[in-house]
């Protein structure tokens, strides 16, 4: 293994493959399963960073986009991951762990390669925008709970399951991270006949061949 090694942690198999088919036979970079869910991914995350020595984290998946932030078949670039769920419920709504006066759930990305990539996007047929990426526990499927979530963060683009464990993992030991998400559907109820997962990770695919560029 080399320093300037990348690790590459998305969730399940049928992304990695398309991660891998991107990226062809390049040795630098080590795509690897984090499976499902924030504490999950930061888990295996750690422990693929201490077989070796990495220059840099990615996380890189399908998600679903927030309507009017981002559309369907799209890609998101991470400005900020957020752990949206994590706090405290009060009669006046939700507020974040931050106000307790401890804890924290809010990450910011290496900029230098977010800014790089979206100027590679932005000579492609990829559409690529840079926003917030929310990082849930449990996925939404109501139309309220979709309101709630667009009150509480306006800025959200995507949203999805396991950026924030794994840029925590990586920023706990020091390594730049970057989160990017494929959309898949919309953020709101429900519709599976409406998502459109083969093309998502045909965006995933096509976008991994940049990033192979840009670090």
């Amino acid at each position: 293994m080399k320093e300037s090694d990348v690790l590459i942690m998305t969730s399940v198999e049928a992304e990695k493959q398309a991660i891998e088919a991107g990226l062809g036979r390049n040795e630098r970079f080590h795509v690897k399963l984090a499976g499902v869910g924030p504490v999950e991914a930061a888990v295996a995350t750690a422990l693929e960073l201490s077989k070796g020595s990495y220059q840099y984290v990615l996380n890189m998946g399908i998600a679903g986009g927030f309507e009017e932030r981002s559309s369907v078949g799209s890609i998101v670039i991470a400005s900020r991951q957020i752990l949206a769920d994590l706090g405290v419920q009060t009669d006046e709504g939700f507020q974040k762990v931050e106000s307790l006066g401890f804890g924290q759930s809010t990450l910011v990305p290496d900029q230098t390669y977010v800014d790089k990539l979206t100027r590679f996007g932005s000579h492609s047929n990829i559409s690529m925008q840079v926003g917030e990426i929310l990082t849930l526990s449990t996925v939404t499927g109501t139309a309220m709970r979709t309101i709630e979530l667009k009150k509480q963060y306006p800025e959200a683009a995507a949203e999805a399951m396991e950026g924030f464990g794994v840029g925590l993992a990586a920023s706990k030991v020091g390594i730049p991270f970057m989160e990017v998400r494929a959309i898949s559907n919309v953020v709101g109820p429900r519709d599976r006949d409406a998502w459109r997962i083969a093309d998502a990770l045909q965006a995933l695919k096509e976008t991994t061949q940049y990033i192979a560029e840009v670090l």
